[in-house]
């Protein structure tokens, strides 16, 4: 009798744990909720994005690629992509990140001057 209750308590955790993170069927995309609802309201779209292939909103931004000097320039940061080597405080222009994706290797600019190079993933 304890070792049923155990095994069933057991593959109940083991249920419980299981992340549901698409639609069913073998399908690869997101699940239909509120966050996603509210993602594309804000004109984004569910990716799966980072190391992990987490399910994030990812929102494009109209000035893409323009130059800056300040995260105040843009809707996003203020980037020099990729891993640039460049220490905190190298005077420099970057351009506007394209998405709110937060992974990858940059360097943020802010007063024409890096905070460093950073890898999120």
């Amino acid at each position: 009798m304890i070792r049923t209750t155990f095994i069933a308590a057991a593959a109940l955790l083991a249920a419980a744990c299981t992340p549901q993170t698409t639609t069913g069927a073998g399908s690869d995309a997101p699940m239909q909720s509120a966050e996603a609802s509210a993602c594309a309201a804000r004109g984004g779209e569910l990716k799966q994005v980072g190391r992990m292939q987490s399910w994030q909103c990812v929102v494009s931004y109209a000035d893409a690629g323009k130059r800056c000097t300040d995260g105040d320039d843009c809707q996003g940061d203020c980037r020099v992509e990729g891993n640039t080597g460049l220490g905190a405080g190298a005077q420099t222009a970057g351009v506007c990140q394209a998405t709110s994706d937060r992974f990858g290797c940059y360097a943020t600019v802010e007063d024409g001057r890096t905070r460093g190079t950073i890898c999120v993933d």
